[in-house]
């Protein structure tokens, strides 16, 4: 088999050893073959081309690379390297054979065989996917020829031990797939479509990166795929299914598409995708969403598209392989012309569909025919058509160039002690065998002259990471390229993927706003997420936090309590410090009762002088004067030591609140009950005959002064001793507020406390009640009874309102239960006495008594 005159595209270099290099330079369309006769290179004819002008940079990094190894004397001393690159036309029958061209003599398709004329093949480059990597590995492969390809997916899983000679100068995909799910969601993107070429790699990167984007909470809205270009070259019938996924990618309102194809396919999808805006006469839809392409893609423009607006691609992001500037190459690119004597098959087509002009078909004379001078200048090319700067593909075809220079340098350097030419030590580049070649390439590691580290990991792929670039297109046709970010494995952990916003330009009818990827809006502080029953865990509903939790985030599935001490806010975003509530003698109600407080201390010290003042008057003898006394001081007492509930509670104030509300109160009732049963006995024994009489006087009445509030006195100092009360921060019961209050420590010794006093309150109730209808002059029965059933009153109603009020109003309540039943005490007993006192003196006589009993 021999070249066929339709397929000249190949680029030759001789040299001590031969570098091959399967280019994806032009794409074929092929129409259906109806196979009558036996195939021959004849059908060749019918042949569509397809020109990937930018392809053409790959070829010049390739050239570039040898060309700096061959120059530099301490890399390989007197060892050329050549070349010979071939395209594989993105067809598999084509790239068979041209990978037999590389094992052949230069001329003639005949493998196995040694000539003159055969080419020291050491190692082979390509191809541009893994498909066409594939079809070379398997004749590559039986030669132990070490191949590196710069795909970016490997062609099957555990690579090296299926093909131990394939290399690749591309990072681990696997950091591509935790890119794209850092990036989607550091952007909060949780709703996104995928679209992948229909082959192998399409159906692997779906389940490798479907799991990683649920693991990160992120929603697949669409899968979509489109036949790859291998299909698409066969017949024009895939493009139907191309045209489809347009239409669709057309009307769907996924905004964010991942998109993992080559990149004649994705322009197939947008030629699609104008034609069908076009006849449908509608807008293209597709221009206002984000694309995220893998490193496979490079953006340019085919020939089929020159004249067509591209700015569906502004504002795509892409990964791309970690590039730097490489120095030199700029200067290497200015002086290409096409007029130069060399044996590139690729420069004549790319030259003249770049600057859209032609030569004759004397290709040795190359005389201008329609505008070819050769003296076009590639730096007035838009970077669609080609950048002066080295593209990322570009990079890696240059550091594979260089990783096999050095690598060949080692395998020189070591067997020059053994190998040395009499007299000159030069090394004899002819007797390397390529198999020789692994054990030095799976070890290399260099500087480039960029500066990156060049190296291999155990499986043979790139030590490296991938930037994230932000394509910014212009309307005319030209674009910037800015790096925002990037993926490096080997970084520090909170610097493995790094983001730069502010760099970012969006696409016009986002106008510089951050995209939104979602299925519904955000959730945001305050609510929490809700699944929607059959939806997607990306698709729910906000319900608001309740009281006390709050959310700080947006889309938060749970809301969270708020720490003791602080409580949510009204919006339930935030948290506030409780404020502290007990009864302060600041606050107006603190001093409202403190007033009331004082001031009915001060009448009962007033009512207790005057009592002492007029103790020889008969109507305070009359009454036993010791026992009123004792009941006005207790009185006294009993308003005062209801400041001890007011201001802020501690350790002395809680042990005496309670006790001494009890003692105190149980002393004035004990005395209500002294003075009640002396006048009920009193009174009996003034009968005939009666035996009363040995039980009246003053002993009986401190008996039961002073036994009634023993007992009480035994109950509060038991209280103490085994569950005595103490401050206490009631965090829950107000929701707002921390309640400092006196726990009672033991409720039932509390409960007993008020029980006693309410006994004793009863037993004089009772004792007054019976004797309510003595003769006046006696005796004061209808005024303890008065004053009893208002006692009784307010302790009974003192219980629930106890019980229903939380911090310092349940204070407030006992304050006014003390000073109402005191004050109550006061103004039923005494104030009749003190009126008699004080302006009718004249009825306090014992003449004016005994005439009022007769």
């Amino acid at each position: 088999m021999v070249d066929s005159p339709h397929f000249p595209h190949q680029y030759y270099q001789s040299g001590d050893l031969t570098i091959g290099f399967m280019v994806t330079q032009y794409g074929y369309l092929i129409y259906e073959l109806s196979f009558r006769r036996n195939p021959t290179t004849e059908y060749l004819e019918e042949l569509k081309l397809i020109s990937r002008t930018k392809s053409y940079q790959r070829i010049l990094s390739l050239a570039f690379a040898v060309k700096e190894i061959n120059e530099n004397p301490e890399l390989l001393p007197n060892v050329t390297l050549g070349f010979h690159i071939y395209d594989s036309y993105t067809n598999a029958r084509m790239t068979h054979q041209n990978t037999l061209k590389l094992l052949s003599s230069h001329k003639t398709v005949v493998p196995n065989f040694k000539c003159n004329k055969q080419k020291n093949l050491m190692v082979v480059i390509g191809g541009l996917d893994s498909e066409i990597s594939l079809y070379m590995a398997t004749l590559l492969g039986i030669y132990k020829i070490p191949q590196i390809a710069y795909c970016i997916i490997a062609p099957m899983t555990d690579v090296k031990t299926h093909l131990p000679s394939f290399y690749r100068m591309v990072p681990n995909e696997e950091y591509q797939y935790a890119g794209i799910a850092q990036l989607l969601r550091h952007f909060q993107w949780t709703w996104v479509g995928i679209l992948t070429m229909d082959d192998d790699n399409g159906d692997k990167f779906i389940q490798t990166l479907i799991p990683i984007l649920l693991k990160h909470g992120i929603c697949i809205a669409l899968k979509g795929k489109i036949p790859a270009t291998a299909q698409a070259a066969e017949t024009f019938t895939s493009f139907e299914s191309i045209l489809d996924e347009a239409i669709y990618l057309s009307n769907t309102s996924v905004q964010v598409l991942v998109v993992n194809a080559e990149t004649i396919t994705i322009s197939f999808l947008i030629i699609k995708i104008y034609a069908y805006a076009e006849v449908k006469d509608t807008p293209l839809l597709a221009i206002g969403k984000v694309w995220v392409m893998t490193a496979q893609w490079d953006f340019s423009v085919d020939t089929t598209q020159m004249d067509m607006d591209m700015q569906v691609f502004d504002g795509a992001f892409t990964f791309a392989i970690h590039l730097n500037k490489v120095p030199g190459f700029r200067k290497f690119l200015q002086t290409l012309r096409p007029k130069s004597k060399n044996e590139d098959g690729f420069i004549l087509p790319f030259w003249e569909m770049a600057f859209r002009c032609s030569y004759n078909d004397s290709i040795d004379g190359m005389e201008n025919n329609n505008g070819c001078s050769g003296e076009e200048k590639l730096e007035s090319l838009p970077g669609t058509l080609f950048e002066m700067s080295m593209t990322g593909q570009s990079y890696t075809i240059y550091n594979a160039v260089h990783a096999i220079g050095h690598s060949l340098h080692k395998m020189y350097s070591s067997r020059q002690k053994h190998r040395v030419m009499p007299n000159r030590g030069r090394v004899s580049p002819v007797k390397v065998q390529a198999w020789q070649l692994h054990s030095f390439l799976r070890s290399i590691s260099f500087n480039n002259s960029a500066g990156d580290r060049v190296s291999f990991d155990d499986n043979g792929e790139l030590v490296s990471g991938f930037d994230i670039v932000n394509w910014v297109l212009f309307p005319n046709q030209s674009f910037l390229r800015v790096k925002v970010g990037g993926m490096d494995p080997q970084a520090l952990p909170n610097q493995k993927f790094t983001v730069n916003e502010e760099a970012i330009t969006w696409h016009r009818t986002f106008n510089q706003v951050l995209p939104l990827a979602r299925c519904n809006d955000h959730c945001y502080p305050g609510y929490s997420r809700k699944k929607k029953e059959g939806e997607p865990f990306c698709c729910y509903d906000c319900t608001p936090c309740p009281d006390g939790k709050i959310s700080d985030q947006n889309d938060m599935d749970n809301c969270f309590q708020c720490p003791e001490g602080q409580f949510s806010n009204k919006n339930r975003d935030n948290c506030l410090p409780k404020t502290l509530n007990f009864l302060s003698f600041m606050e107006l109600l603190g001093t409202t009762l403190a007033f009331f407080i004082l001031f009915s201390s001060l009448i009962t010290a007033a009512v207790l002088g005057i009592f002492i003042k007029n103790k020889d008057t008969p109507i305070v003898k009359a009454n036993n004067r010791e026992l009123t006394y004792s009941l006005l001081f207790s009185l006294l007492l009993c308003f005062l030591c209801s400041l001890l509930f007011i201001g802020r509670p501690n350790i002395v104030t809680c042990y005496l609140r309670q006790t001494a509300f009890g003692i105190i109160f149980s002393v004035a009732v004990s005395c209500i009950l002294a003075k009640t049963i002396t006048v009920v006995l009193a009174f009996m024994a003034t009968k005939p005959g009666s035996r009363m009489r040995k039980w009246v006087g003053k002993r009986l009445a401190i008996s039961v002064l002073l036994g009634c509030s023993t007992i009480q006195a035994i109950i509060c100092a038991l209280w103490l001793c085994t569950a005595a009360p103490f401050p206490h921060f009631d965090m829950h019961s107000l929701t707002e507020e921390i309640i400092l209050e006196c726990n009672e420590g033991s409720v039932t010794l509390f409960y007993c406390v008020l029980g006693y006093l309410g006994f004793l309150a009863t037993v004089s109730f009772v004792v007054a009640f019976q004797a309510r209808k003595l003769p006046d002059s006696f005796n004061e029965a209808k005024f303890i009874t008065f004053s009893m059933l208002v006692f009784c009153s307010v302790w009974l109603s003192f219980v629930p309102s106890y019980l229903s009020t939380k911090g310092k109003y349940m204070v407030a309540v006992e304050i006014f239960s003390i000073l109402s039943s005191s004050a109550g005490l006061l103004g039923c007993i005494f104030a009749p006495k003190c009126y008699i006192i004080i302006l009718r003196p004249s009825l306090n006589t014992k003449d004016q008594l005994i005439r009022r009993n007769i």
